[in-house]
């Protein structure tokens, strides 16, 4: 668990959550030198902004923007923090626009992002490509489709000529994610109640679990799950996955595709299943406590409870936390005994890349704008 990391990492964020204040003005021309937890891409300050909110340590950040000339760093969002909680200095510099984390304003809904951008490109992230009259036409299919975050379209005047009208439907992951889980006596973790999961109808899923059973192969990507229901809301999340095969002993989904065909071995401690489609799932897995399992990193801050009941209903009262981890007295290191920790991770769309490129047009889904 690296407990002694986590609790002097946590301190300092837990010490200022209380004090900060809701500051939503950005800054142009302003910059918050140092103190950068890690950078990603936005294609602008809005975005960066609510990137910085829903990222569990940012405070603040600094953006710099398509009109910077120093060198080629576009579109580079800064996260940052400091224990105090505010920027070290502030100084003037052109091209860049900085502000402050959101998470003291009030609950983070996924944030409406209707702008497009002329001339920029989200590269990667393509699960479906088709041709479109127009850009509008291709974000409405973007909005439509439950799996597209982004999209970047190529408009009439691109070269070359065969690639014009060209929409790419591009995926990132909508659901709150564990960056790691690994098993640990004297740790209960578990997901905050007031998760909001996204559902398609009204109509229940049939659900098909295979025990023991292994379907070798087609991976196309692995991520930690707690149970295989859990791995089966991820699957069913991912635009290219067909079926799943979850490792109980490592805690790890292991996401497939192959329309082709399904091959299954008996294999004791995995359970497979299908992804389902355009239907209501059961969501109790999120509502299940894990005895014994740690949902290690992404802490916003802890707090002292007496229980993992507290813990779980604290997580869901904060509109911030997404999932949590309690240390109860069975754990090895007393001194964080009854510490619950709180963590989120971002579920925004965001595009692996940002960079100029002339005549095409690129933008999000405008599903959180209905």
């Amino acid at each position: 668990m690296e407990a002694y990391f986590m609790l002097i990492s946590v301190l300092s964020i837990s010490s200022i959550s209380s004090s900060q204040e809701c500051h939503r003005e950005l800054l142009e021309n302003v910059d918050f030198p140092g103190t950068d937890i890690k950078f990603v891409y936005s294609p602008d300050a809005e975005h960066c902004q609510h990137f910085c909110t829903q990222h569990p340590s940012c405070l603040f950040f600094t953006y710099v923007r398509a009109d910077w000339t120093r060198d080629i760093r576009h579109f580079y969002c800064y996260l940052k923090s400091t224990p105090s909680g505010q920027p070290k200095v502030q100084t003037p510099l052109l091209g860049v626009t900085s502000g402050y984390s959101l998470k003291p304003c009030g609950p983070d809904p996924q944030p409406c992002l209707s702008r497009v951008y002329p001339n920029v490109d989200f590269p990667g992230a393509d699960y479906r490509v088709l041709f479109t009259a127009d850009y509008e036409e291709c974000q409405r299919v973007c909005t439509e489709d439950p799996f597209c975050q982004f999209f970047t379209f190529v408009n009439d005047v691109f070269t070359p000529e065969k690639i014009r009208y060209k929409c790419h439907l591009k995926f990132s992951w909508p659901l709150p994610r564990t960056l790691n889980v690994n098993r640990k006596t004297g740790l209960v973790s578990g997901f905050s109640h007031s998760t909001k999961l996204t559902q398609y109808s009204d109509t229940a899923c049939s659900v098909k679990l295979f025990p023991n059973t292994d379907i070798p192969g087609s991976n196309i990507e692995s991520q930690p799950a707690g149970t295989p229901e859990h791995c089966l809301a991820l699957c069913s999340a991912h635009p290219r996955c067909t079926y799943f095969s979850y490792e109980s002993k490592a805690l790890t989904c292991h996401l497939k595709s192959n329309p082709n065909e399904l091959v299954m071995k008996a294999k004791e401690g995995v359970t497979s299943g299908i992804a389902t489609h355009f239907c209501q799932q059961n969501t109790d897995w999120a509502k299940t406590a894990l005895d014994g399992v740690n949902f290690q990193g992404s802490d916003m801050l802890f707090e002292l409870v007496d229980d993992e009941i507290i813990c779980q209903k604290t997580c869901s009262i904060d509109h911030n936390c997404q999932f949590y981890t309690y240390v109860n007295e069975n754990f090895e290191d007393s001194d964080i005994w009854r510490h619950c920790y709180l963590k989120r991770v971002t579920t925004m769309p965001a595009p692996p890349k940002v960079t100029k490129l002339a005549n095409v047009v690129s933008g999000f889904t405008k599903r959180n704008c209905i």
